[in-house]
This record gives structure tokens, C-alpha cells and sequence, in this order.
């Protein structure tokens, strides 16, 4: 399988405001919900909810969070109407095109992770692009998990050291928590300190499984489209309300 990890090597960003997570991750659901509730087909949900990633990025920045992660297309997602992924690739080229001159210009660094085997050899190139241009700006790290499956993640890292095992470049008992984290897509960024899922959804969906260990979660029934600056600081009013002991004994 061929994967990718474009952030392996992430900039230092700028500093969160006091006390707000360093590294949010959203799940974003609820596109379909939203189109079928007005009686519109589904792309028109995803076109909204391309919308909402703009606001999600806005927020971030003016919220001082320095690190950004959106589960855009899941591993599993393959499975939807050939439709419908069409539909998807294509508003995902269309937002790259759209979007890449003001990311560079806000000092967004854009990154993807997956398996970028099965995306349209187009829509590899322009990720390529993205990340080039983008790849010193340091006011936000946005990460957008495309073709993604954590599991999938997580049995890569392992055969990759496997095989390292096998050439003698690793031994059994030289693999820890460390070695393998740094095999895993996100190798570089920091684990995400609060997770947020939208559509009242309360699952994880293979989502980040070994990244997400600590982080606080949040789940809100607001339907992706409709998410904006208010849904993002009432998650992070949440996670401020929250001690996090980390297996510790409170202090």
C-alpha cells in the first residue's frame, strides 16, 4: 500500500492563547443529513461543508490553535456510490485550486495523509503542489486525512518495522511506543489535545486510534455544513472546563 506522510518534518507554529488546545482534530459528519434535510442532492451537502472547513481554518487561526486536523475521506469511504466519490474528488480538486493562494498568503502550511494510491493522479499532483508552496508557513498546520484508515496507519508502521527487523536495521527489542509513533502518518505533529465530531455522532469511525489516546472529546448534534466559529469556541470552552491528569492522580 502505498501511504504517504507529508508532515513528517512540521514547522514550530505560532503559540495557542492561553489555555486553548494545541492540536484539534474534527470528524466531519453530517454532509448528507444536511442535503437531505432541504431536499438537495448530497454533493450539495459536501459543497457546503467545503465552506465549513473554510470557517473551521478561519477559526483556528483567530482562536490561536496552531494545529489543525480534518478527516476528510476515510479508507471505508471507497465503499460510497462511484457517484459520489466522483463528486467528492472533484470538489476536492476544486478547493485546491481554489484555496491554496490564500492558505500560502495566511501562512497556512497544508499537508495530506493516506493512501494516496488510490486518489486520481491529478488530484495527487495538485496535493503535491499544495504542500510544496505552503510548506514554510508556520501560523497554522492544517492536516487533512484523505483516504485514511487509522488501523491501516498503524499495521503500516508495524511492517515497516518488520521489515527493518529483517534487514537487521532494527532489533525485537529496540521497538517502543516511540519508534512506532514515529512510522505513523503524523509522525512530527503533536497529538491532538481535543477531538471534535459534529452530527451527533458518538464514535471515533478509525479515526487517529493511537493519536487520540489523551485527547478530550467533543461531540456536538451541529450538522457539518452549519459549523462555524461559535461550534469551534464552545468546544474549546469545554476542553479549558477540563482537568487532563493523563493516568495521573489529580494535583
Amino acid at each position: 500500500m502505498s501511504t504517504q506522510s507529508a508532515l513528517s518534518h512540521a514547522p514550530v507554529a505560532s503559540g495557542p492563547t492561553a489555555g486553548a488546545p494545541v492540536h484539534v482534530a474534527i470528524i466531519m459528519d453530517g454532509n448528507g443529513r444536511w442535503a437531505k434535510a432541504r431536499k438537495l442532492p448530497r454533493a450539495a451537502g459536501h459543497k457546503c461543508g467545503a465552506d465549513a472547513v473554510r470557517r473551521a481554518i478561519e477559526g483556528a487561526v483567530q482562536l490561536g490553535i496552531p494545529y489543525l486536523t480534518l478527516f476528510g475521506f476515510s479508507s471505508e469511504n471507497w465503499r460510497r456510490p462511484e457517484s459520489e466519490v466522483r463528486d467528492l474528488m472533484g470538489l476536492l480538486r476544486l478547493y485546491l485550486q481554489s484555496e491554496v493562494d490564500e492558505m500560502a498568503e495566511k501562512g497556512v502550511r497544508f499537508g495530506v495523509i493516506g493512501d494516496r494510491s488510490k486518489l486520481p493522479t491529478d488530484t495527487v499532483k495538485m496535493i503535491e503542489d499544495a504542500e510544496q508552496r505552503t510548506a514554510k508557513n508556520t501560523r497554522l498546520t492544517l492536516t487533512l486525512a484523505l483516504s485514511y484508515g487509522s488501523r491501516q496507519e498503524i499495521a503500516a508502521a508495524a511492517r515497516s518495522l518488520a521489515e527493518d527487523c529483517v534487514k537487521g536495521i532494527v532489533s525485537p527489542d529496540q521497538i517502543d511506543e516511540a519508534l512506532l509513533e514515529s512510522r505513523l502518518f503524523t509522525h512530527g505533529l503533536p497529538e491532538p489535545d481535543l477531538l471534535i465530531r459534529t452530527s451527533g455522532e458518538l464514535r471515533i469511525s478509525n479515526f487517529l486510534l493511537w493519536q487520540l489516546a489523551y485527547a478530550e472529546l467533543f461531540f456536538t448534534d451541529t450538522l457539518w455544513p452549519d459549523f462555524g466559529l461559535a461550534d469551534l469556541e464552545a468546544a474549546t470552552t469545554s476542553f479549558r472546563s477540563r482537568e487532563r491528569r493523563f493516568g495521573a492522580v489529580a494535583g
